[in-house]
């Protein structure tokens, strides 16, 4: 990025929602002491959870939610020809979420499981990440988002910088946190894999980090190997914990799409 966007008005940000709890949203909506400073830099001009106002002119498209739909492509080439820069909130947008998991059966079975008989009115697709079918700028990871670091992006975002999301595993915040390791607890961890940002919050309140950032820039995966087979555990363990948040990269769309038509 060259410079900051729209140096003498304030930048205008549109919050779309594609398959989501809309929990992504709610968290920006927590910057409760936050918000009024926020909205002296931008101006939200589209945003549903918040506002009934609607504007079809935007510096920056935030989209939250996987892609299931042949209408999500459309509307996502929409909003990227309108949209200078364009920011996924979240794990459903990206790397795709628990929307994912409707991946690995008959696609047609979530729709009857969900809508019985009435399924026929709500096609849907393999669920996909907003990157599948659009180029995107910056992908904030979470389920749901840290909201200082929805603020932290966009204050990035307004001065032309890149937005500093950590490309370093969980497990060194876990770390700093002190926290002992969930290993040791006789818990299977994706933290030793998966991006940092959170604060290591999942494993210091007695849980395990579930996946739920994406993957790391550069996991050491050697170490990782060595530290499941010192639990008894594999790879294959290691898979069918990864995609209840990673399935598409995990096991890629072509993959996905066999394992479907079988």
């Amino acid at each position: 990025m060259d410079g900051p966007l729209r140096p003498t008005k304030r930048p205008r940000l549109a919050l779309f929602e594609l398959a989501s709890c809309a929990g992504c949203q709610l968290q920006i909506l927590n910057c409760e002491d936050e918000l009024v400073d926020l909205l002296q830099l931008v101006e939200f001009v589209y945003f549903k959870e918040a506002i009934s106002e609607t504007g079809n002119e935007y510096d920056i498209a935030l989209i939250e939610g996987a892609v299931t739909r042949e209408a999500d492509e459309t509307r996502l080439r929409a909003i990227r020809e309108r949209a200078p820069l364009v920011i996924t909130l979240g794990a459903c947008a990206h790397p795709v979420g628990i929307p994912g998991l409707k991946n690995a059966h008959d696609s047609e079975e979530p729709g009857r499981l969900v809508y019985g008989d009435a399924a026929g009115y709500f096609p849907s697709t393999l669920a996909r990440p907003v990157d599948a079918i659009i180029p995107v700028d910056a992908h904030i990871p979470g389920c749901p988002i840290h909201k200082d670091e929805f603020l932290s992006v966009v204050t990035a975002l307004l001065v032309g910088r890149r937005p500093p999301i950590p490309g370093y595993p969980v497990c060194v915040e876990c770390r700093l946190a002190e926290n002992p390791c969930a290993f040791d607890r006789g818990a299977l961890c994706l933290g030793p894999v998966t991006r940092a940002g959170c604060g290591a919050l999942c494993p210091s309140y007695g849980s395990r980090c579930y996946g739920c950032r994406g993957p790391a820039d550069d996991p050491n995966v050697s170490s990782f190997e060595a530290l499941l087979e010192k639990n008894g555990l594999n790879a294959e363990d290691v898979l069918a914990e990864y995609v209840l948040y990673n399935g598409y990269r995990a096991l890629g769309d072509q993959a996905l799409t066999m394992e479907v038509s079988r």
